[in-house]
């Protein structure tokens, strides 16, 4: 049985998963992960192979491709990791030259957001549409594009970095710039705007304060956690539109803390959907959570895997 191998690199924990990609969608048939904060990178690949010939040896099968998923930066083209903010020491880390000299297989590699946005294309909310923007939302906020039908990766792997979009002069800090989308709209971003909101009415919140907590208060009526839920989903509105007005997609996908928030930042954003973008760019653009749903990441790698050059 041959089978492909998705490696979705993190900086707290990384994944490993043996599965198959079919037309009609992803199989996986193992999957474990284990903590890496803190390692260095040659003790996180050598960890990775190790549990990978266990896997595959338990499932007798054998291995046709191996998929790699991590944030960015990188050299998609060099499989090369060039220095990510949360990998201290992952520099110019041969990551494709590692495995496939190991395994004598095929290895592709993509940013995660890049990754995703392949993943929700083939297998998810974007299934059968030529032009599609994927965002992360998620401690960080991404983004992948697939135009014409070929995930877009620009020059050098930087296309999508709508995170860094500064959309106000000041405001919580997101992509190392204040104001930034990022730092609006993503789930470290709203929990730092609720501490910014909360130190200027003299409120003080629990040091271990995080989304899902915000929306918990959302849902119990606390005012300040409603108006910085508010004030996420007006920025992430513009943020939409200019997404619309640019590249014309046929759909948007997000993930994270959108993904399960959908309906209430809908609510939110419609109306200023409605009033900034173009209406026929508007009118031919769906707005959705990730089909994929919380195993976007499992996904996203396997996808990877068997990706063309």
């Amino acid at each position: 049985m041959g089978v492909s191998i998705g490696i979705d690199i993190g900086g707290t924990k990384c994944a490993l998963s043996v599965g198959s990609c079919a037309a009609d969608g992803v199989t996986i048939l193992h999957r474990e992960e284990f903590p890496t904060a803190g390692l260095a990178w040659q003790t996180v690949l050598e960890e990775f192979a190790r549990r990978l010939d266990a896997a595959v040896a338990r499932l007798g099968a054998t291995v046709q491709n191996i998929g790699i998923s991590c944030g960015g930066p990188l050299d998609s083209r060099r499989g090369v990791i060039l220095s990510p903010p949360n990998l201290p020491g992952w520099d110019e880390v041969p990551v494709v030259a590692f495995f496939a000299e190991r395994f004598g297989v095929p290895v592709h590699l993509q940013n995660d957001a890049n990754a995703c946005a392949y993943a929700e294309w083939r297998f998810g909310a974007g299934r059968g549409t030529r032009n599609m923007v994927f965002l992360t939302f998620g401690t960080g906020l991404g983004a992948g594009l697939v135009l014409d039908g070929r995930l877009y990766s620009g020059t050098n792997d930087n296309a999508g970095e709508i995170g860094h979009i500064r959309l106000a002069p000041t405001g919580p800090v997101g992509y190392n710039k204040a104001g930034s989308a990022e730092g609006f709209c993503s789930g470290a971003g709203m929990t730092r705007l609720a501490f910014i909101r909360a130190q200027e009415q003299g409120l003080a919140l629990p040091a271990d304060f995080n989304t899902k907590e915000l929306f918990r208060r959302v849902d119990a009526g606390d005012p300040l956690c409603t108006a910085v839920f508010k004030e996420s989903a007006a920025h992430l509105g513009m943020l939409l539109s200019y997404v619309i007005d640019i590249l014309n997609p046929e759909v948007i996908v997000l993930g994270g803390v959108f993904m399960r928030q959908q309906e209430r930042f809908l609510k939110e954003i419609e109306p200023i959907l409605a009033r900034e973008a173009l209406p026929f760019a508007r009118g031919v653009c769906r707005i959705c959570g990730a089909g994929l749903s919380e195993n976007i990441g499992d996904y996203a790698a396997l996808a990877v895997a068997g990706m063309e050059k």
